[in-house]
């Protein structure tokens, strides 16, 4: 098939009518057509209920748009495969000799349906982080990642389209962190998270131990969350044409406005082919006025999304809240394609503006040409977070039920560095947080950025390790031995130290924090270890399977169904059940030889 690449232009013949014929059949309709489309009004039924307070609770609007989204979506993907297979076929005539004749430039894009599956969707390239000898390198460090954007895209891979994702999408920590985990709560906020640290026998591997590094957040009262000051910006080009795109966007961002008061602010821009304003910072008890701007947006055009950040930061600068929250939250599927499309450029801009105190938030929607890459990266930069919305029901957890999460920030730049006794630990590895490590010298060097904390957020991080005489090494242990173990034997009750960095909020100057992992807190067995590790465990090892499996050995998705199973817990929100469901779905599409899902630089092969 061919290969197609964005912005990529193609050389095919010039025909005669045919070709046009040919054309009108790609594109699925005529300019008239097309025209009316864009012309057409909102759908009344998308914005019931929506112009005003609910009488109904939130959660039952949700239900039930959630089921009007989902008979859309997918009566949309059964059209869009339709259109694939007749452009499959096309493609076909048009590589046919007796088609041929002299060529022109002609760009593809021109006739590609906005939201065809498959085509365009960028993810960076990352290997799994390798095992460590401690007695050569026994300090870990790396920022902490509130992101869940991988976990909802991969389910939206799995659920929806019915097939396993491309390696370079699954992010171990992302899927990890996209659950909550029962940890105690900090004190006070001094120090506006607590630390907690678990170990028990991994369960893909009995030979080595799987250690938890969990962090929770600061939880702020709805009443006490300071006046926001957000700036929407959404992408309203032609790509976002699609009932999983700006129609969701819609929906989605109603919902946040549903929980703003007088004493916030939001405003609307766009950008497209330009960038605009929509709506002037408004107060967010004007519910009417801003859902109704909000209503009213349309797709068309290309992508200019450096002239759109430029005026969403400016109009949040304008209305800038001393001591509130100053938050640009763009909405896109991240495919800028005109203006200013240099990325070093726009991190720059972005983190110039991080230092003025307006944080950014991404969140992806749809398919086909999400650019996952991009998205996060404009979110680390921005110390915000970076969600992928694929439903009603995943907007509503990121921007109702996480809405302080999602917001306010409780901390920033903060580090974790794990040091190993090497008298006790022999290996160690990190799962996840590939693109997130450090230098060992970054840990206490204040202008080096990291990630950030939201209220209530929980942070989780796994190490695989193995101990001294455990036969669970990967790697040789070095000749001469090392200088390192007189000063480790001082501390032979320890098998490792934990150290955080973090700032507050408004700070310049990061604080620390630590705290010893003793022999003690290991578990007899696996039986033995909290809901939170084994749950924790399940959703690693899911996530190291759908990588290729490189250090899980004979363990299954079966065997991650097991553990899920049985950790399952409480289940408050029902999002760990869906877990287990999506595991199920995963096995079942496993043994099915047409779910190939290798990945070259981040993109499927086809």
């Amino acid at each position: 098939m061919m290969n197609r690449q964005k912005s990529r232009q193609y050389q095919i013949p010039l025909m005669t009518t045919a070709f046009v014929t040919l054309g009108l059949v790609l594109s699925g309709c005529s300019n008239d057509q097309l025209a009316r489309q864009e012309q057409q009004p909102a759908d009344p039924a998308s914005q019931k209920g929506q112009l005003s307070e609910p009488e109904a609770p939130l959660e039952e609007i949700v239900a039930y748009d959630q089921a009007e989204s989902d008979a859309a979506i997918a009566g949309h993907i059964v059209a869009e495969r339709k259109l694939l297979v007749a452009k499959q076929e096309a493609y076909s005539q048009m590589a046919s000799p007796a088609l041929a004749a002299p060529s022109v430039a002609y760009d593809m894009s021109g006739i590609r349906h906005a939201s065809e599956p498959l085509d365009r969707e960028n993810y960076l390239p990352q290997d799994d982080n390798p095992v460590k000898r401690v007695s050569e390198d026994p300090v870990s460090t790396f920022s902490v990642d509130v992101d869940t954007a991988a976990y909802s895209n991969v389910r939206r891979m799995v659920m929806r389209e019915g097939r396993l994702p491309p390696k370079n999408a699954v992010k171990a920590e992302e899927f990890i962190n996209y659950f909550s985990y029962d940890y105690p709560l900090p004190k006070n906020q001094e120090v506006p998270f607590s630390i907690n640290t678990e170990m028990a026998v991994t369960p893909w591997n009995k030979d080595t131990q799987l250690l938890q590094v969990g962090l929770k957040g600061f939880e702020v009262a709805e009443a006490d969350r300071p006046a926001a000051n957000l700036v929407f910006l959404v992408d309203v080009s032609g790509s976002m044409q699609s009932p999983y795109k700006l129609a969701l966007v819609k929906k989605s961002l109603h919902m946040l406005v549903q929980k703003m008061n007088a004493n916030d602010r939001i405003a609307l821009a766009v950008y497209a082919g330009a960038a605009g304003m929509v709506l002037d910072s408004t107060p967010g008890d004007q519910k009417h006025k801003i859902m109704q701007a909000i209503d009213n947006l349309s797709a068309g055009g290309s992508t200019n999304g450096g002239a759109g950040i430029r005026l969403a930061y400016n109009l949040a600068q304008q209305h800038f809240i001393k001591d509130g929250i100053n938050r640009v939250i763009i909405a896109s599927d991240g495919d800028m394609n005109v203006g200013t499309v240099n990325h070093d450029a726009l991190k720059n801009l972005i983190e110039e503006k991080r230092e003025q105190g307006v944080s950014l938030t991404t969140l992806g929607f749809g398919s086909g040409n999400y650019n996952y890459a991009l998205m996060e990266q404009l979110a680390d930069v921005g110390n915000g977070n970076a969600a992928y919305i694929d439903s009603l029901k995943e907007a509503h957890k990121v921007l109702v039920k996480e809405m302080d999460s999602t917001l306010h920030t409780i901390a920033k730049d903060v580090k974790i560095q794990v040091e190993f006794n090497p008298q006790l630990v022999a290996e160690y590895r990190l799962i996840g947080y590939e693109n997130r490590l450090l230098n060992r010298e970054d840990f206490r060097n204040d202008k080096v950025d990291a990630g950030d904390i939201g209220a209530g957020h929980t942070v989780t991080a796994l190490y695989e390790v193995s101990m001294v005489g455990s036969g669970g090494d990967r790697i040789d242990p070095l000749r001469y031995g090392s200088q390192q173990e007189d000063k480790a034997a001082a501390h032979g009750n320890e098998l490792a130290f934990v150290k955080l960095r973090y700032k507050q909020p408004g700070g310049k100057v990061s604080r620390e924090v630590s705290q010893p992992v003793l022999v003690s807190q290991i578990q007899s067995g696996p039986e033995q270890a909290s809901d939170n590790l084994q749950f924790a465990a399940a959703v690693a090892g899911y996530a190291q399977l759908l990588k290729g499996g490189v250090y899980t050995g004979d363990w299954q998705f079966a065997d991650a169904l097991a553990l899920a199973r049985q950790s399952k817990g409480q289940d408050k929100h029902g999002y760990r059940g869906e877990f287990i469901g999506l595991l199920e779905l995963s096995q079942s599409l496993q043994t099915q030889p047409s779910n190939s899902h290798a990945g070259v630089n981040g993109k499927e092969l086809r």
